[in-house]
């Protein structure tokens, strides 16, 4: 009897091959996982200044996007006295603790003097901050008092007798009786 091919199920590629992929496979990646060797005192001083240059650059910006930010805000806390305009407080915003194993930032080099008499809506300058500094008030931390749509009391249960409020069930026909 002659045996039809079609039935004959297709097992896939040859377990040789498969053993031979895959150690390919792992030859390349080894190679990729290869050490590489450690920089140069050359290079490293190379890297440590190129580092050094995009901190620097980094603290420059910083400095630029925090004066512009104070004078835009000195600029519309100005016009919107003029209109008459209702503004609201300055927010303070703390400045972050320095990162672990970071220079210490002094007031000469971390920040530009604010124009005089500026309160920005986040003043991001250390002098624009200094005579900004309200209290944090919070409900859930419990430092500010409920507000007034907080109920005052609990829900009173309902009586042990009580019809339910919503009806459940298909309603009886009453013009049917």
């Amino acid at each position: 009897m002659r045996t039809n091919r079609l039935n004959r199920q297709h097992t896939g590629r040859h377990p040789a091959l498969k053993a031979a992929l895959l150690i390919a496979g792992l030859l390349i990646a080894s190679v990729a996982w290869a050490a590489l060797p450690p920089p140069t005192p050359a290079q490293q001083q190379a890297a440590a200044d190129k580092k050094a240059k995009a901190d620097a650059q980094a603290a420059q910006d910083k400095l630029s996007l925090s004066a512009s930010m104070d004078a835009v805000t000195a600029h519309y806390r100005a016009r919107a006295a003029r209109e008459g305009w209702k503004t609201h407080p300055a927010v303070a915003v703390v400045a972050a603790a320095p990162a672990a194993g970071a220079a210490p930032v002094t007031a000469a080099g971390a920040a530009s003097p604010a124009p005089a008499g500026s309160q920005g809506a986040g003043n991001t300058t250390a002098a624009g901050q200094a005579g900004v500094n309200p209290a944090v008030k919070s409900e859930k931390l419990g430092t500010a008092p409920p507000s007034e749509d907080v109920k005052k009391f609990q829900t009173r249960a309902q009586p042990k007798n009580a019809e339910p409020t919503v009806q459940k069930g298909t309603p009886t026909d009453v013009s049917k009786k």
